[in-house]
C-alpha cells in the first residue's frame, strides 16, 4: 500500500485546486481531508469516487475485486449512455468469499480477468480495488502486470479501496490511474488542429450530444471525452489533443493539470449549461484552438453558430417566460456547479428562493452571490421539515433536486423536477435548456396538482396530518423565538461534520478556547472534517464569522 499513499499525497499535494495552490507548502501537502477510519466517509467512499468516474468509458470491462456488494452497489448509478459499446454496463466481480480472506484472492483475480478476455476480449480491463483484499494484502498491481504479459492486454489498476477516503479522492484516484497507465499509451491514427478533450463529463442522460453536433458542425473534433461514452483508445491517445476543457474540476482536475505539464495541452473550466454559459464555453475553446494552430476563422464561424443557437433557444423558451412569472424554485442540486444551473432558471425568467451549497466551494459561493446578489438564500443543509415548510408556505412553486429529496415535495403537494444524475432528460447546451424550461413547464402545470392539494372527502378543514405537522413546526419555532437559551442550545447542537458527528458549538468552544485560524487546526482539536472533508467550506465561514465578530467587539 506504500504506492498507494504515495499517490494519495500527490493528489492532496494538488497546486491545480486554486484553494490548495494558495496554501503553505506545508499545508497543502496535508490536502484537503485527511486518510479516514474504515467507515468514516459520509456520502460514497473512495471506490465508489473511483467507479462512477470510470466506468462511462464504455468498451472496458470494469472487473470490481471484492466482495459481491462493491459491484452492486456501485453498479449504474449514473444515467451515462454509450453511443457503442454497452460491455460498460455488464457487472463484473471476482465475488471474494471468507475463503479468499483466508487464503488471499489473487488467484481468483486472475482467473476472472481470463475469463473475461475468453468470453468479451475487450481492448482493456479495469480492476477496481475494494477494502477487503486491500486489508489482506493482494496485490492487484502484481496480478495485473501478470495477466497484462500472459494475454498481451492492457490491465489497468485502480487502487481506491473505500477506506482511503471520501468519493471525492476516488475520483482523483481514478485519474491517476489513467495518467499512470493508461493516456499517452498509443497513438491516434491521426491529428488535426481542432482536437479538444473534454474532461470530467459523463454523459449523463445523453448530455455531451446536445453539444458534440455543434462541435462537429465547427469542425472541433473530441478526441477523448473522460470519461462520457469514451473509449480506451481515445482516452489512450488522448496526449496528442491541443487544448482541454474541464467540465467538473473537484473531480478531475489532477487529469487536466498533469496532462497540461506532460504534453503541454492548455485546459479551462466551462460549463454548458445555460445558454451564455454555453456561448462562453464555445468561444473559449474556439480561442484556445486559435492559439495553438488553428486557423483564426474558427472563431467568425463560432460565433455565427452562437448567434444562431442563441435565437433559435431564446426564441423557444419566450412562450414559458409569462407563465414562469412570479414562479419561484427551490433549488437543491447537491452538486458542485450549482451556480451553472442557476444561471439556466435566470435565464428562463424564474425566481430562485434558495439553492444548495453544501458540496459548493467558496469560488462558487461567490458565483452564486454575482447571479442572485449579495443576499442570496444559499442553504447548507436544510432538513426535510424545513424544506416541506418552505414548499408548504408556498415560498417555492417547485424543487428541482435529486431523487432524495422527491418525496418531501410531493408529501407537500407540490411540483418537483429531477436534475440529479439519474435524471432522464438532458439539459446541456442550447437544446437542453430549452428541454429543461418545457420539463419545469410541464412540472408546474401538471393538472395532478390541483386534484392532490384537495382534502379528502373524509378530511375536516385544518384537521389532517399535513396541518398538525405544520402547526407542530410552527409550536417549535415560536418556543424558541420565546426563549433565547433554548434557541441558542439548538443552534449550537447543529451538526456541521456529520461524518464525525461534531457539532456547531465544539467547533466554536475549540476555535476560542485554542484561537484556532484554519480548518486543519479545527480538524486536529475536533475531528470536524476528518470524514468526507464536504463542511470544510462551511468551517472556513464559522472561522470568518467568528473573526469579524471579535473584531467589531474590539472596535467597540
Amino acid at each position: 500500500m506504500s504506492s498507494l499513499s504515495a499517490t494519495i499525497q500527490d493528489v492532496f499535494n494538488e497546486p491545480g485546486c486554486g484553494k490548495n495552490a494558495n496554501k503553505s507548502e506545508a499545508e497543502r501537502k496535508k490536502g484537503c481531508t485527511k486518510q479516514l477510519q474504515p467507515g468514516g466517509a459520509a456520502g460514497g467512499c473512495a471506490f465508489d469516487g473511483a467507479k462512477i468516474a470510470l466506468q462511462p468509458l464504455t468498451d472496458v470491462a470494469h472487473l470490481v475485486h471484492g466482495p459481491i456488494a462493491c459491484e452492486g452497489n456501485s453498479w449504474d448509478n449514473r444515467g451515462a449512455k454509450s453511443s457503442g459499446s454497452n460491455l460498460w454496463r455488464t457487472g463484473f466481480t471476482t465475488d471474494i468469499n471468507e475463503t479468499d480472506v483466508v487464503f488471499g484472492g489473487e488467484k481468483r483475480l486472475f482467473k476472472s480477468i481470463r475469463e473475461i478476455i475468453e468470453k468479451y476480449d475487450p481492448p482493456a480491463i479495469f480492476v477496481y480495488q475494494t477494502c477487503v483484499p486491500a486489508m489482506i494484502g493482494d496485490d492487484i498491481d502484481a496480478v495485473c502486470k501478470a495477466a497484462r504479459e500472459k494475454f498481451n492486454k492492457p490491465v489497468i489498476p485502480i487502487n481506491s479501496p473505500g477506506f482511503v477516503g471520501p468519493k471525492n479522492l476516488g475520483n482523483k484516484l481514478a485519474g491517476e490511474a489513467l495518467l499512470q497507465h493508461v493516456i499517452g499509451t498509443e497513438e491516434p491514427e491521426y491529428t488535426t488542429p481542432y482536437d479538444l478533450n473534454i474532461i470530467g463529463e459523463y454523459n449523463l442522460s445523453g448530455e455531451l450530444w446536445q453539444v458534440k453536433p455543434l462541435l462537429d458542425e465547427l469542425g472541433i473534433r473530441i478526441m477523448a471525452c473522460i470519461s462520457g461514452d469514451g473509449k480506451y483508445k481515445e482516452v489512450a491517445s488522448s496526449h496528442r489533443a491541443k487544448a482541454a476543457m474541464m467540465v467538473c474540476s473537484k473531480a478531475m482536475i489532477n487529469v487536466a493539470r498533469k496532462m497540461e505539464e506532460r504534453y503541454g495541452i492548455p485546459f479551462f473550466e466551462g460549463s454548458f449549461y445555460g445558454i451564455e454559459d454555453s456561448s462562453d464555453s464555445l468561444r473559449e475553446i474556439a480561442r484556445m484552438l486559435i492559439e495553438r494552430g488553428a486557423p483564426a476563422e474558427l472563431m467568425d464561424r463560432t460565433e455565427a453558430l452562437i448567434a444562431r443557437e442563441e435565437a433559435k433557444a431564446w426564441a423557444a423558451i419566450a412562450k414559458y417566460k409569462p407563465r414562469f412569472e412570479g414562479k419561484k424554485v427551490l433549488l437543491i442540486t447537491g452538486g458542485v456547479k450549482s451556480w451553472s444551473v442557476v444561471a439556466a432558471l435566470q435565464e428562463a425568467g424564474l425566481e430562485l428562493v434558495g439553492t444548495s451549497v453544501k458540496k459548493s466551494t467558496k469560488e462558487d459561493k461567490e458565483r452564486i452571490k454575482e447571479l442572485m446578489g449579495q443576499d442570496a438564500h444559499m442553504i447548507e443543509d436544510m432538513t426535510p421539515r424545513e424544506m416541506y415548510k418552505m414548499l408548504k408556505d408556498a415560498r417555492a412553486d417547485i424543487m428541482l433536486s435529486g431523487g432524495r429529496s422527491q418525496f418531501i415535495a410531493l408529501k407537500a403537494s407540490m411540483p418537483w423536477l429531477d436534475i440529479n444524475q439519474e435524471r432522464h432528460h438532458a439539459y446541456m447546451g442550447y437544446v437542453g435548456m430549452v428541454k429543461l424550461v418545457e420539463e419545469i413547464d410541464k412540472a408546474l402545470y401538471n393538472p395532478v396538482w390541483a386534484q392532490v392539494r384537495k382534502p379528502a372527502p373524509w378530511e375536516k378543514s385544518g384537521d389532517n396530518w399535513q396541518s398538525r405537522a405544520m402547526a407542530q413546526a410552527e409550536a417549535e419555532a415560536a418556543a424558541l423565538a420565546a426563549d433565547p437559551v433554548k434557541a441558542e442550545e439548538v443552534r449550537r447542537a447543529k451538526k456541521i461534520c456529520n461524518c464525525k458527528s461534531v457539532e456547531l458549538g465544539v467547533i466554536e468552544d475549540a476555535i476560542l478556547a485554542n484561537s484556532l485560524s484554519t480548518v486543519e487546526g479545527v480538524r486536529d482539536a475536533t475531528n470536524a472534517s476528518g470524514g468526507c472533508g464536504a463542511c470544510a467550506v462551511r468551517i472556513e465561514e464559522i472561522l470568518e464569522q467568528m473573526v469579524s465578530a471579535s473584531h467589531a467587539i474590539a472596535a467597540e
